[in-house]
């Protein structure tokens, strides 16, 4: 037995991976991990076709990518921030009713941008792109940027980020996301846990600063994500020193989005004793064991 693999950061075609929930938990099985964490945007929808499919062996912990906010401290911009939630009740009324609102407001923000594309004559047709989507699912960017591969006007999904929806796009739309304040208090009253992925991941636009993330710290976060495909060896360092000065537990992740992007299950992983320590933090839905 070698030592144990833990994965707490992957997506499903629940939101925006290639791998259905059930695929997610056998590609986990096949690339050698222990544990996998399931983590759509904004959503639970994939909890109980992943539980289902657990091979023996494996750990499948319930969770999701949570679209937050937050203001940057100096100039009140905000800044995008990505909370992964673990092991929280998903019938938690407040939570329902936030998931909702998001899903509702991206599926709107895809049209808009989709449409944006028509109108200045690019082959994209919204109302195709939106039929495709798998009835209430939290739409990406990642639908459309596909939609433009198929459309031959890109050959990657990267590339049509780079090249057609990123922030700086005349085709992008912003969205109108929960405070990460009130995310993690929301998590919290469900019994869940709370840990910030690739907090100092440059290389994806504006990140917290450093006095966000003790503020969270008190507000009573209970992770971040220190080994993470886009963190270079400096924010690695500079992430686990953080996580030991504020107490706070240290995950490696994945991000896995199955062909969506390059990056393999189990490429970064979790140490069994941070991973033990955040799962015994929660209270309010189990791991699956295989």
């Amino acid at each position: 037995m070698g030592p144990m693999r833990i994965d707490l950061h992957a997506h499903s075609t629940a939101s925006d991976g290639t791998d259905s929930p059930a695929g997610l938990v056998a590609a986990a099985a096949r690339a050698g991990l222990d544990v996998v964490a399931i983590t759509d945007h904004d959503t639970t929808a994939g909890w109980a076709p992943a539980a289902a499919a657990v091979p023996a062996g494996l750990t499948l912990v319930p969770g999701a990518e949570l679209s937050t906010v937050s203001a940057d401290p100096d100039t009140g911009y905000p800044i995008s921030v990505h909370l992964l939630a673990y092991l929280f009740d998903p019938t938690a009324p407040e939570l329902v009713a936030e998931q909702a609102r998001l899903r509702a407001e991206r599926r709107t923000r895809l049209r808009t941008m989709a449409e944006r594309m028509a109108a200045d004559g690019l082959p994209v047709d919204a109302d195709e792109v939106m039929g495709l989507l798998p009835a209430d699912s939290p739409a990406g960017r990642p639908h459309l940027a596909q939609a433009l591969v198929r459309a031959g006007l890109v050959e990657s999904v990267d590339e049509a980020f780079a090249r057609y929806l990123s922030g700086r796009s005349g085709y992008y739309v912003a969205r109108r996301d929960t405070p990460v304040e009130e995310a993690i208090d929301m998590i919290a009253a469900a019994g869940g846990v709370t840990v910030i992925a690739h907090p100092f991941a440059f290389s994806r636009g504006a990140t917290i600063s450093e006095d966000t993330l003790r503020g969270l710290a008190r507000r009573g976060l209970t992770g971040i994500e220190v080994d993470h495909p886009n963190h270079e060896r400096a924010a690695r360092a500079r992430t686990r020193e953080l996580a030991l000065e504020l107490g706070l537990v240290r995950t490696g992740s994945s991000d896995y989005h199955g062909t969506n992007k390059t990056i393999a299950l189990g490429q970064e992983t979790t140490e069994p004793d941070q991973f033990e320590d955040l799962i015994g933090r929660a209270t309010g839905s189990q791991v699956v064991k295989g």
